[in-house]
């Protein structure tokens, strides 16, 4: 294999792309952890066997060797993003998307594609309100509000097969940059399409790359940042898996515009197929040039070392990740220097996200002008969010920036589950904040959601409906900031162990009314005196619930009563004199006797008496004790 030439990609391209061309059907299940965690591995394993059962099993090495149309490939491939229906198994060229599909299901589908092609039926995904049956998977409602750019290869190649990413164009950018454009027309490329970082603040990616271009030093690094520590966010995991080359070229893209031939990407150890997909991806770029010394024959060198977090959510900080890469413990770091004065081992360093990677490659290849017709003014390109909550769709979704968060929750997302109100989404996780419905029509923009006193952050959108308290909410992010501060200032460490005594006061029906002005003033004092960015954003999920949700708190800490009927401390019990029969079954199941009545007529609950336990609700045949 001649790894020096720069034409080589090219030649690869061409011959690979006329193999795959030559497969009569494909079938791709999906293997993102979702679908693993659901059984696709399983399906896989059944599905391959009734191909090769059928003789019918091929694999590109056996297409390259053929002149004429042959053969069904069966390959695992990266997260499709609709988890809430996996696991999934999509079929090529038809573009038919099989849901919930299981091992059993395996000889029926391979018996209908080599049949006739007609899917099966009773496998494709069916509305839960309309009852319409849709085939292909572009049609699905979940999938046809979406523009998939960052995500365009995850589900449709198999991740770990690098002739298919070259097949499909991959690498490209990276050859453009380093064969025709100079370090600074890269940079400068990066700076006109208006990409922004995908991780959270949205720094503008090209003026952080030129900063760090402009930096004298013998020795730079391109760090990725895959330290996704938000509860529900799986974006950064799923590209890693589904896409694994694209953010090594990105990386790769970045060593050559600001001069460093060094790369780490840093992966949480609890992403293990992840690290496992990345270590295979980066070992064949090598094989094939791609990666390492005299890249395609041009002199550029660039090599790629994985280090696997211990789970540290303030590791997702670039200055502590940068100090766990040295080994140390991950603590932030005063600022300036910034990294790219002063980063890894004192030295100029690049960080990104894992999603700004991804969308390089693309906008060297198509030109800034091309990324910049998506999205909003300042807010060019696409966003990736984890859908999650009580929304009928959940999953992985990407659209243009400037997308309402109306569209991303009921057309995407498919509305509420079980038809009830919608109340506020927490998006950004704990950095973040709550929207309300007042907010449903406010663009999802960098700058639209910080007027709002909230933030993309790296993506996380939980649809919370009216069941939920968003007192609790508040208490479990703070809990978990709390838990996750690093203890290096005061504020951060101090402030939110103080913030969440007093939720949690409130979620136990002994929050006092002064403490409302507290929490406000404690909130702001951490916001603004914190040293990271994550202190200084921990507060936001109170500020916001302050600001919008106040009534709920004051209901918690001066009523007493949770108007969600959440809290398990401040409800309240009652019994229906309509629906009562007088049985005394309550009375005779009350552990503190609470209970009282003459048989045969209303009982009555003695609230100064109740403890709250339920006994009664679940012993009442006649459903006559309500919550409240």
């Amino acid at each position: 294999m001649n790894k020096q030439t720069p034409n080589q990609l090219a030649q690869w391209k061409e011959e690979w792309r006329q193999g795959f061309a030559r497969e009569k059907a494909r079938i791709l299940i999906c293997a993102g952890t979702g679908c693993v965690a659901n059984g696709s591995l399983e399906v896989y394993k059944a599905i391959k066997q009734e191909v090769e059962a059928r003789g019918a099993f091929v694999t590109i090495d056996v297409l390259l060797e053929k002149e004429e149309e042959t053969g069904v490939a069966v390959v695992k491939s990266g997260c499709h993003g609709f988890c809430e229906m996996g696991p999934l198994v999509r079929l090529e060229p038809s573009g038919v998307l099989y849901t919930k599909v299981k091992a059993e299901d395996a000889a029926e589908i391979v018996e209908a594609l080599l049949r006739d092609g007609k899917p099966v039926e009773r496998l494709l995904y069916r509305h839960p309100v309309t009852g319409e049956v849709y085939a292909e998977e572009e049609e699905i409602p979940f999938y046809r509000h979406q523009q998939r750019t960052a995500l365009v290869h995850c589900g449709h190649i198999d991740p770990e097969e690098i002739r298919e990413y070259i097949a499909d164009g991959g690498y490209e950018g990276l050859y453009k940059a380093i064969t025709e454009m100079t370090p600074e027309q890269v940079c400068q490329e990066i700076i006109a399409s208006g990409l922004r970082g995908r991780g959270g603040g949205g720094f503008p990616t090209g003026r952080k790359w030129e900063l760090t271009r402009i930096e004298e030093s013998d020795q730079k690094y391109v760090v990725c940042n895959g330290d996704e520590g938000d509860p529900g966010a799986f974006m950064d995991r799923s590209l890693l898996e589904g896409d694994p080359h694209r953010i090594l070229e990105g990386m790769a893209i970045a060593g050559y515009a600001i001069g460093a031939d060094e790369g780490y990407i840093y992966v949480r150890a609890e992403y293990p197929l992840a690290v496992q997909r990345l270590k295979k991806a980066v070992a064949d770029a090598e094989e094939y040039g791609l990666l390492g010394k005299n890249i395609l024959g041009t002199g550029f060198n660039f090599t790629v070392k994985i280090k696997e977090g211990a789970g540290a959510f303030v590791c997702g900080e670039e200055t502590a990740l940068l100090a766990s890469i040295e080994g140390k413990r991950g603590m932030p770091s005063p600022k300036p220097p910034f990294p790219a004065q002063s980063g890894l081992w004192g030295k100029p360093t690049l960080i990104n996200n894992v999603e700004t990677f991804a969308n390089v490659p693309q906008i060297i290849v198509q030109g800034a002008d091309w990324f910049n017709r998506i999205g909003t003014k300042n807010n060019a390109g696409t966003k990736t969010f984890a859908l999650t909550g009580q929304v009928a769709n959940t999953g992985l979704i990407e659209v243009p920036l400037g997308t309402t968060l109306r569209q991303v929750v009921f057309e995407i997302g498919g509305g509420i589950r079980g038809g009830k109100k919608f109340k506020a989404v927490q998006i950004g996780g704990p950095s973040g904040g709550c929207l309300t419905e007042e907010h449903l029509d406010l663009p999802l923009d960098f700058d639209s959601l910080q007027a709002a006193g909230a933030m993309i952050g790296s993506g996380g959108l939980v649809v919370m409906d009216e069941s939920t308290c968003l007192v609790e909410v508040a208490r479990f992010f703070m809990n978990f900031t709390q838990n996750e501060s690093c203890g290096k200032c005061v504020p951060c460490r101090e402030g939110t162990k103080r913030m969440l005594e007093i939720l949690q006061r409130a979620v136990d029906g002994e929050g006092r009314p002064e403490d409302v002005e507290v929490l406000q003033d404690l909130a702001e004092a951490v916001r603004d005196g914190s040293l990271c960015g994550l202190g200084k954003t921990a507060p936001n999920p109170v500020l916001t619930m302050l600001k919008y949700f106040k009534d709920e708190y004051i209901a918690h800490v001066v009523d007493k009563k949770c108007p969600a009927g959440v809290c398990s401390a401040l409800k309240g019990y009652w019994i229906d004199p309509e629906l009562c029969k007088g049985c005394s079954k309550c009375a005779r199941n009350c552990p503190v006797n609470a209970i009282s009545g003459e048989i045969k007529k209303p009982f009555t609950i003695d609230e100064t008496v109740c403890i709250r336990c339920g006994a009664c609700v679940s012993t009442c045949p006649f459903k006559a004790i309500k919550e409240g």
